[in-house]
């Protein structure tokens, strides 16, 4: 005699199966159907391939002048030979700066030193934010007050006035400008995290793992921190898009990366005064920049959806 039994499907609000599936699938399932985040990630994608190949789509080495005449008249009219430029004419597709350097070379350059600044500054502020958050959200007292307070004075300064006020005292530079940015970053990671571990610390398992004997650092980075993956996976791909801007603002004041580093922000602030000479000098730093941001933006919005806990219910 054989017993039947009976199970409930267990679907999210859009009818994904959580049965058996990791919470990472889940998560890729739901972002698949997510538009602006696969137009997000394809666009990342594009960028990524660029950076990585940089040194073998360049024509040109970004940061040695091109000597010749026709270089020189490149700078107003760049030059396709398949729009039916002279084969004299050496072929610069975004036409040369100020400088007589390739422009194209530059920008493929500058999506590698982008993408770098906005992964190491995010990553600095997380690893800070997290340990400074996570100490005061499980000890309290006295030591949550002191780190939340001085969280609070860098939240009271806009963070790009702040940034540039510490590379003015650090000095101009790419390494000053990206820690400027790191710091400024620390407060909303920090608040995230402590976030997650007052909600987190006073649940069962917690006080099971401290009554078994656990130590703090166990039962912190263990069975408390793991629970501030999500917040941080989403905030943490937003702040790099504010990581490049800030960084290309501050290369634009000549605060940040200096010459001849090809850096999309000093493009900008080199040829500004060309903006209706030679605007094509000024228009496609731009528009990296903004695809840039647009596509972390993205990528972002839509991890913050397919990540959201209150989309999984049972049915």
């Amino acid at each position: 005699m054989t017993q039947e039994t009976s199970s409930v499907a267990v679907l999210d609000a859009e009818g994904i199966s959580l049965k058996s599936v990791s919470l990472w699938n889940i998560t890729l399932r739901r972002l698949r159907r997510r538009k602006s985040a696969l137009i997000g990630l394809t666009i990342l994608a594009i960028l990524t391939f660029i950076a990585l190949t940089a040194q073998w789509l360049a024509p040109y080495d970004p940061y040695t002048p091109l000597i010749g005449i026709e270089d020189v008249k490149a700078r107003e009219a760049p030059c396709i030979h398949a729009l039916g430029c002279p084969p004299s004419k050496p072929q610069h597709i975004l036409g040369v700066d100020g400088n007589v350097r390739d422009q194209f070379s530059r920008l493929l350059y500058g999506a590698r030193l982008s993408l770098m600044i906005g992964f190491s500054t995010v990553t600095f502020a997380i690893i800070i934010g997290t340990v400074l958050g996570a100490l005061g959200g499980y000890l309290g007292g006295w030591i949550d007050n002191v780190i939340m307070r001085l969280m609070d004075v860098l939240l009271a300064f806009p963070s790009l006035l702040l940034a540039i006020a510490i590379v003015t005292v650090l000095g101009p530079g790419l390494i000053n400008a990206l820690l400027a940015i790191g710091i400024v970053s620390i407060p909303a990671y920090a608040r995230v995290v402590r976030a997650s571990v007052l909600s987190v610390r006073e649940m069962d398992y917690v006080s099971a793992s401290r009554a078994l004997g656990g130590s703090m650092t166990q039962i912190l980075f263990r069975r408390i921190l793991p629970n501030a993956l999500t917040p941080l996976i989403v905030q943490g791909t937003l702040g790099i898009a504010t990581a490049i801007l800030d960084a290309a603002a501050l290369s634009f004041l000549g605060l940040g990366a200096q010459p001849p580093t090809p850096e999309w922000g000093s493009m900008l602030g080199a040829e500004r005064n060309q903006v209706f000479t030679a605007p094509h000098l000024v228009f496609f730093p731009g528009i990296a920049i903004a695809l840039t941001v647009l596509a972390f933006n993205l990528l972002g919005d839509g991890l913050r959806d397919a990540l959201d806990p209150r989309l999984a219910h049972v049915s």
